[in-house]
């Protein structure tokens, strides 16, 4: 069933990049970043919708530059807000009729695998709530704002949350509709007091926050031709 509705959002400023244009339009392996975010989805059976939320200060050039394909697409252009939270809450009013999950993905995470995708749409099916993480290895230190480290944490139980994050339809507006900011969307539906579910994943599933980040996220796409 195409049940599936994908949210993008792509409205914020990126000032970590460095770049003088949003960075969802840097190039990547040849393509836009948010565009191989778009790709990730656009083929899929089960997505009925994909909807780009965007900043009025990039509309003109989205339009310009990326209009035809977006059209081709199927991609729903959406205003975002001052927050990723506000842009999530007004994609959240453009939702398509039939869509009974609702997935929001980053902009500027191109590298996704279509398994871990199924993966994470089967659990949120079977549970209403799942998101794709990547379990912590490292030593994890915690320090005061000079730096000085004042603990050793314990990573036992501890993810960096990544996305896709895929939910029921109505609790993810249950949790919007309470108002408020959070990083993710998991936090948001946790409030609500329903259990999210972690489906594994890995490092590969990189977000492009610097410039540095290009490079692994390059050969990984690479590496899947």
């Amino acid at each position: 069933m195409r049940n599936v509705s994908v949210i993008i959002p792509a409205a914020g400023s990126g000032t970590r990049f460095g770049a003088a244009s949003n960075k969802i339009f840097q190039p990547l392996a040849g393509r836009a970043i948010f565009l191989r975010s778009i790709d990730l989805f656009a083929a899929r059976d089960d997505v009925c919708q994909i909807l780009l939320v965007i900043s009025s200060e990039d509309s003109a050039e989205l339009s310009g530059r990326f209009g035809e394909e977006l059209t081709a697409l199927g991609v729903e252009l959406v205003e975002g807000g001052d927050r990723r939270s506000d842009s999530v809450r007004k994609a959240l009013t453009h939702l398509d009729a039939g869509a009974e999950l609702v997935c929001v993905h980053d902009a500027v995470r191109p590298c996704a695998s279509p398994e871990r995708i199924d993966a994470v749409f089967q659990t949120a099916a079977e549970s209403g709530a799942a998101i794709l993480a990547c379990p912590l290895h490292g030593t994890i230190k915690k320090t005061d704002p000079s730096g000085k480290i004042l603990q050793t944490v314990d990573r036992e139980g501890l993810w960096e949350a990544q996305t896709p994050q895929v939910f029921d339809r109505d609790l993810l507006i249950e949790a919007y509709a309470l108002g408020g900011d959070a990083t993710d969307d998991a936090e948001m539906v946790q409030r609500t007091g329903r259990e999210v579910i972690v489906v594994a994943s890995d490092i590969n599933n990189i977000k492009i926050t610097a410039r540095a980040d290009l490079v692994p996220a390059e050969t990984i796409i690479r590496s899947d031709r």
